[in-house]
């Protein structure tokens, strides 16, 4: 029997992949801050699902994290899907430190975590949800968009890193385009993605080992013209939400 622990399945994206993981028979450990939520999806299948209180900005996360994999009887695929974002035009202080905050430092928190668990195991598989918004900075989401890159080049540079140290630690980047989840708390983004069809999108790419993958064709095209904009066309840009 194959095992995962997902961090950040509560809500959205998180919650989807631990339902449909476990409906193909995998372990499921889940995670996240809302207990509630998470005895609410364990009593879902019971069998199949665990749960642990992780918040991913706690220092004593990492340790959390070992005995939830403990609790499942071992880990072979760890899956970040936690995170937040704002849309900030006012550049409020708070919620900027608050994203990088859980973005990049939880983040590393809980990356490094599970890339030493699987170093001292002999090899496993890393997945997380970064964003198309880590391509350009976003005026609307300044940090959102920041921290997103920083999670592409953290995982490069993991990548990188277990090469060197010849280890069979592989690594899924998976980067969704605007997904109707709370996320976007209510902003009407053009080509927003259904949660439950990404979800499957995502677990393909990753049962399949997909190093990254943009989600889907139509945000692939996106992003390459993206990548085209020179950055003083691209800073006189109106990037934003229709409402």
């Amino acid at each position: 029997m194959k095992r995962i622990v997902i961090v950040g399945a509560t809500s959205g994206i998180g919650r989807e992949l631990a339902k449909g993981f476990a409906h193909m028979g995998w372990k499921v450990g889940i995670a996240g801050r809302r207990e509630d939520l998470l005895k609410q999806m364990q009593a879902e299948a019971p069998d199949r699902i665990e749960y642990g209180v992780i918040d991913v900005n706690d220092d004593a996360a990492d340790n959390q994290l070992d005995t939830l994999i403990e609790r499942i009887g071992g880990m072979d695929l760890f899956f970040l899907s936690s995170g937040i974002g704002y849309q900030n035009l006012e550049l409020n202080v708070e919620w900027e430190i608050s994203t990088v905050q859980t973005n990049a430092l939880g983040f590393t928190r809980m990356v490094t975590a599970a890339f030493q668990h699987f170093k001292k195991k002999g090899g496993g598989h890393i997945a997380v949800i970064s964003s198309i918004a880590g391509t350009k900075g976003l005026g609307v989401a300044p940090a959102y968009s920041a921290t997103k890159r920083f999670q592409r080049h953290y995982v490069n540079a993991l990548s990188q890193l277990s090469h060197m140290q010849h280890l069979n630690i592989c690594f899924t980047d998976i980067r969704p385009g605007f997904v109707k989840t709370g996320l976007l708390k209510g902003a009407d983004y053009p080509m927003q993605m259904n949660v439950t069809d990404v979800a499957a999108r995502i677990i393909y790419a990753v049962l399949h080992r997909r190093r990254s993958v943009v989600i889907d064709w139509r945000y692939s095209i996106l992003v390459f013209l993206w990548s085209l904009i020179p950055e003083f066309i691209w800073e006189r840009l109106p990037v934003k939400p229709t409402k």
